[in-house]
Parts: structure tokens; C-alpha cells; sequence
């Protein structure tokens, strides 16, 4: 409903499109007004109301409130509710968080279960693994790289290309590299990737699935988040990666069994040893 709402705006006469813009801006708040509390919030009348329904295909308002329900229920992205230059501090949070969790929820919906448990079976099974991003993907890698090293397979990230070049022609067979790119079009992402396909080494992608990164890899994890590069809006492709990275060092820790316990005790022992024995005042 959300994406027919937009689709629609440049066809909806003045009074119907001021609606729709209200619609688009506070669709949670929409959902449980009445009809004339509608009007009167976003200042048109009934009958717009009823007429802006039909144009995007329901029967009338308590078809389109539920339509509007299930569309939010669902996930949709609120690519339509960027924070604007004059934002109040009480809509920054909402709009941002509603960004980032619709975000969450299309790349839960799209991950391909298959593909997830291929990528973490040859995961718990690498030689060592390598993780390569560049600008906000490399911090992405570097996160990845924290929580991978702990479950004893030798893991590193590298965010220069010239770094992650070299070192994705000196991998072998058996060893395993993530690389993580929202566009999958970065050239010194997809060079890396093709010397560690050509050393024997398994690709695994986390990026967009219309890209040349996804089509090269052994093994892609689709997040098909819409970005906005706008000045106010955060780049939500950044926290689809590192969902996506949880899942797999969760899914790995579990396919490596016992013998995880012991050695994350050791770990947690060392930083332990690290702390103050008294809290701060």
C-alpha cells in the first residue's frame, strides 16, 4: 500500500496528494485515527478521504486502514520517510529506527535459507577465512572479523584493496573469503574476488542480488536494501550486514559444537582479567 501510495502521488488531485503525503509521513499514526480525525490532522475533507481510497484501489477507509496495516505489518522499507532538513528531534528517532527495522525485515524475509546454511557449512569448515569491504563495508568486515576469530578458525579483515588483493592470490584451497559490498559493483571488491575464486578459494557475497559481486561468488547472501544517499538519511545496507553477519557467526559457533564453550570461556577469562573489580563512580 505504501508503494502504490507513492506510485500514485503525481496522478491525485492537490487535496488528495496533501493526503497521501500526510499518509506517507505518519502511517502508524494513520492506522488508528478515525475518519474525521484524519481529515482534520492532515486538513482536507471526508469525501477526499474517501475519493484518495479509491484512487489506490480500496473499497473505501477501513479497507485502505487495513491495507495500510498489513503494509507496515510486513516490513516495507520507509524509503518514504526520510528525515528532512527540518526535522523535529521527535521524528528523528522514529523515522530512522522505522528506516532501519522495515530494512531488517525485507532482508529477513529474502534471505534464502539454503544459502545461508551452504555458506556457514563451508565457513565451519575453512582453513582460514578473510573478510574484505571497502569504506562502510570494511567496517562491516572488520565487525565480522571480531566475532569470527573467537571460534578458533583464523580469521582477519582488510579494507585496502591493495591489501585484500594480494592477499585473496595468495588463499588456497579450503579457505574462505566474505566480501561485503551493498552495490556489488566496486571493481577492487570484484578483482579480490575473482583471484581468491581463481587461488581455490570458496567467495562468499553479502550484496545486492542484481550485481556483478552476487554473480560471481560461490555462495550470495542477497541484501536488497533500498538506500537513499540523501545528507539526512543513514545508510541502513550498514546494519543489514551486520545482521547478517550475527546469523552466520551464530550458525557457525553452533555447527562447531563442544568444543566452543571451553575455548569462548578462555576468551571471556582474559578480558575478565582486564576489568576493575569495583564498578566506576
Amino acid at each position: 500500500m505504501l508503494t502504490r501510495i507513492e506510485a500514485t502521488l503525481a496522478q491525485l488531485r492537490p487535496s488528495e496528494r496533501k493526503l497521501a503525503t500526510y499518509v506517507l509521513d505518519v502511517p502508524r499514526e494513520v492506522v488508528d485515527l478515525s475518519m474525521n480525525a484524519l481529515a482534520e490532522r492532515a486538513g482536507v475533507s471526508q469525501p477526499t478521504i474517501a475519493r484518495f481510497c479509491m484512487a489506490v484501489g480500496c473499497s473505501g477507509f477501513r479497507e485502505f486502514k487495513i491495507r495500510l496495516a498489513q503494509s507496515i505489518a510486513q516490513g516495507v522499507p520507509f524509503v518514504h520517510r526520510d528525515v528532512r532538513p527540518d526535522e523535529p528531534v521527535s521524528g528523528i528517532a522514529g523515522k530512522v529506527l522505522d528506516r532501519t527495522i522495515g530494512s531488517l525485515m525485507q532482508v529477513r524475509n529474502n534471505l534464502s535459507p539454503d544459502s545461508i546454511g551452504a555458506a556457514i557449512d563451508r565457513l565451519a569448515h575453512a582453513n582460514r577465512i578473510e573478510f574484505y569491504g571497502a569504506g562502510a563495508s570494511g567496517i562491516a568486515a572488520l565487525d565480522m572479523q571480531h566475532k569470527f576469530f573467537r571460534l578458533g578458525i583464523p580469521a582477519v579483515a582488510y579494507n585496502d584493496p591493495h591489501v585484500y588483493g594480494m592477499s585473496a592470490a595468495l588463499l588456497r584451497e579450503g579457505d574462505c573469503v566474505v566480501a561485503i559490498s551493498n552495490t556489488g559493483r566496486s571493481q577492487d571488491v570484484l578483482e579480490a574476488a575473482q583471484l581468491a575464486r581463481d587461488a581455490g578459494a570458496t567467495v562468499i557475497a553479502i550484496t545486492h542480488s542484481n550485481s556483478p559481486l552476487a554473480r560471481l561468488a560461490s555462495i550470495a547472501l542477497f541484501a536488497d536494501v533500498d538506500e537513499d544517499t540523501d545528507v539526512y538519511s543513514p545508510l541502513t545496507s550498514r546494519i543489514a550486514h551486520l545482521a547478517i553477519g550475527d546469523v552466520l557467526a551464530v550458525g557457525v559457533a553452533l555447527r562447531l559444537g563442544t568444543r566452543l564453550p571451553k575455548q569462548l570461556a578462555r576468551a571471556k577469562e582474559v578480558i575478565n582479567r582486564r576489568r576493575t573489580e569495583t564498578a566506576p563512580r
